[in-house]
């Protein structure tokens, strides 16, 4: 009985010291995400041959944040006028609910929005447990909705509901109609994708309107397709607060089958001219639509990179974004810097263009370190 007494003493006595402890914090997402926000030493500072940002179009430099508005605005027109003009936005966005149940630690919804004028969609939108007014939230864009919330067959695709169990609320889209090769943009006109950035814009616009959402603080994520989404988003429409793009090819590279935008569903349509799509342009199979006349003039996405800054900009890299794609990135870096911004730009890299639990942790800590408070 004594020693039983000891015991429990000896047990109160270990409670008291480890309650009065000092807590060690867990990592905090800046501490998995800092060496991201580097490129490489052999890499730092590299330009390529690309066309800098940073000269205005009469060849006079931007010599200041000052400047840069100016700058910036000239970029967008030019690309603007080659990619076709908006309708105007949707000054109101509600979302339908169709369905609701509660899945691991969130709501899930069935809801269904209005994109365009005349356009409706259904996607999910997940809210996790206990949100709170000023939620931060992000879209996510792919082919459908399903796989963004962990409904579809693919694995590490579901960077929705990853996400949302960070704590961030998201709201999962598909392509408008269903085919990603034939969109119908309705009584839209732009190259497909702007069109698609003119969806997340209203998609956007859905979001802030909810009343535990902050509108400051949404972001954009999507993989592949959904990458190539989330860029021309994020780039377009400046209301997006943190853009994260997943393996899409972040520059123009007609050496790689899947960096795709001469497509006609991305940046190639023209009613007036045909090619053969699924493959690269050749003389006899020539680009066709903005995509040719981008080229001929020298522009390359990383002029869309530098209309991102200064807000956070995340490429998650694979297959098709090794990391010399950082070359690029660069130049986004130097207009941060103008703007006095550091560690506004960051990338990863993984061998292959499927994500990985470690690049989808890397996402969810890009947004976490962003966008929540």
């Amino acid at each position: 009985m004594r020693g039983t007494r000891g015991w429990l003493r000896a047990l109160a006595a270990a409670a008291t010291l480890l309650l009065a402890a000092p807590m060690v914090p867990a990592q905090t997402p800046w501490a998995a995400l800092a060496p991201l926000f580097d490129p490489p030493a052999a890499l730092a500072g590299q330009m390529g041959s690309l066309r800098s940002p940073l000269v205005f179009a009469d060849g006079s430099p931007v010599r200041s944040a000052a400047d840069w508005p100016r700058r910036r605005a000239e970029i967008l027109a030019e690309w603007q006028q080659l990619l076709g003009a908006w309708p105007p936005l949707l000054d109101r966005v509600p979302m339908e609910v169709l369905s609701e149940t509660h899945r691991e630690t969130f709501t899930q919804r069935r809801v269904r929005l209005a994109v365009a004028p005349g356009q409706r969609i259904e996607g999910w939108l997940l809210v996790p447990d206990g949100v709170a007014p000023g939620a931060a939230a992000v879209l996510v864009p792919f082919y459908e909705p399903d796989t963004s919330i962990g409904l579809g067959a693919r694995p590490h695709r579901d960077f929705a509901r990853q996400l949302t169990h960070a704590g961030l609320v998201t709201l999962s889209i598909g392509t408008p109609v269903g085919d990603a090769r034939d969109p119908d943009r309705g009584v839209v006109t732009a190259q497909p994708l702007s069109y698609y950035a003119y969806v997340a814009a209203n998609a956007w616009t859905a979001l802030a309107a909810l009343p535990y959402v902050d509108s400051s603080r949404i972001g954009v994520v999507g993989h592949s397709y959904g990458g190539k989404w989330a860029l021309f988003a994020g780039a377009l429409w400046d209301k997006f607060a943190a853009v994260a793009t997943s393996d899409p090819g972040i520059v123009f590279d007609e050496t790689r089958l899947n960096v795709n935008y001469w497509e006609p569903w991305y940046l190639g349509f023209d009613p007036k001219a045909r090619r053969t799509v699924g493959a690269l342009p050749t003389p006899g199979n020539p680009a066709t639509g903005a995509y040719k006349t981008m080229r001929e003039r020298g522009m390359d996405l990383h002029e869309l990179h530098a209309l991102i800054a200064p807000r956070p900009f995340f490429v998650s890299g694979g297959a098709e974004d090794p990391l010399e794609r950082w070359v690029a990135l660069n130049h986004a870096v130097a207009v941060n810097r103008l703007l006095g911004f550091e560690n506004r730009v960051g990338m990863s890299t993984r061998p292959t263009h499927d994500p990985t639990p470690q690049s989808n942790a890397q996402i969810v800590a890009f947004f976490s370190h962003f966008l929540r408070r």
